[in-house]
């Protein structure tokens, strides 16, 4: 158990997917200045990798919430468990818009996308498990 009321593998998550969502970010601006073809010659690509920075950030910022959030709402063998659904969710998401923009077709993102909808259902159920949780505490 975390003394200092911490969960801590949503809070490493969260700082790491945030250390290099927000880079991506920069980069990807880079990108477009510099008119770099491999990003503007594919409008599939710049749509994945600007999903990918979008969602890096904004579950970043989620797992940070439920780092301190979490316990507070969640008893301890329920957390383990929504931590790490959390967790593998919110990396699988961005990773898999990263990797629907590497190798596609023009129309079609690559096989890296199916990463997508595996994480999305794993963020739903823990924050699924976390509001049902807390529903019972109210």
């Amino acid at each position: 158990m975390n003394h200092d009321g911490l969960s801590s593998l949503p809070l490493r998550t969260g700082l790491w997917l945030l250390a290099v969502s927000l880079p991506l970010g920069l980069t990807l601006e880079a990108l477009h200045a510099m008119k770099v073809q491999v990003y503007l010659g594919s409008a599939m690509r710049r749509e994945m990798w600007t999903l990918a920075h979008a969602h890096g950030n904004l579950l970043g910022i989620l797992c940070l919430l439920f780092a301190v959030l979490g316990p507070k709402i969640v008893n301890d063998g329920a957390r383990a468990r929504i931590d790490r659904l959390l967790t593998l969710g919110a990396v699988l998401m961005p990773v898999g818009f990263l990797l629907g923009g590497v190798m596609n077709s023009e129309g079609d993102p690559s096989f890296g996308i199916l990463l997508v909808p595996i994480g999305g259902v794993a963020v739903f159920c823990a924050l699924v498990m976390t509001a049902s949780r807390l529903m019972k505490k109210v």
